[in-house]
């Protein structure tokens, strides 16, 4: 299999693998944000299809819609729930769309508690972090983009990229 030519591309969206070692690159600070929810009572389908459910029309918002901010999402499924991995342009641009009356999440998050409430069947939780450049490291080899690189932009993991201390102190230099 030959390898693509890393392109240095923002957002690099592609589900091609890159048969090398690469890594994400940004020279501004990311907001990382998990959400997920646990199901805690497998009987209860009425409760938890649809807080699963409900994520579907904010990230088809997200993605149509880059000015709000979102830069990516990653899926993971794990025993009785799932969680979303996502990076934001800024906390106060996740704050914005969690809130706004426009957006779909301020609708589900008010069903959630009309429906579910302190019930106990379905939990719902986030992490929220704000990555400073420089205050980050990844890497990624023989894969499609995916995660941080795939939402910001892809650079090879070679020179001083080519060990993880080596892209911490390069993490917020563009061309190093």
């Amino acid at each position: 299999m030959t390898s693509p030519a890393i392109a240095t591309s923002r957002p690099h969206r592609s589900n091609q693998v890159i048969a090398s070692r690469f890594t994400a690159n940004t020279d501004e600070p990311v907001v990382v944000f998990l959400i997920g929810i646990r199901i805690n009572s497998l009987l209860a389908i009425s409760k938890w299809l649809p807080t699963a459910q409900a994520m579907t029309p904010m990230m088809k918002t997200l993605y149509t819609h880059p000015e709000k901010g979102f830069l990516g999402a990653e899926q993971f499924l794990y025993w009785r729930g799932f969680m979303l991995l996502q990076y934001w342009r800024s906390h106060e641009d996740l704050q914005r769309f969690a809130h706004s009356p426009s957006d779909p999440h301020r609708a589900a998050w008010q069903r959630f508690y009309q429906s579910v409430g302190t019930d106990g069947s379905v939990g719902i939780w986030h992490e929220t972090y704000s990555v400073q450049p420089g205050q980050m490291e990844t890497i990624y080899a023989n894969m499609p983009p995916f995660g941080l690189a795939k939402a910001t932009e892809v650079r090879p993991a070679t020179g001083a990229r080519s060990t993880a201390t080596g892209r911490m102190q390069t993490a917020h230099t563009p061309h190093a």
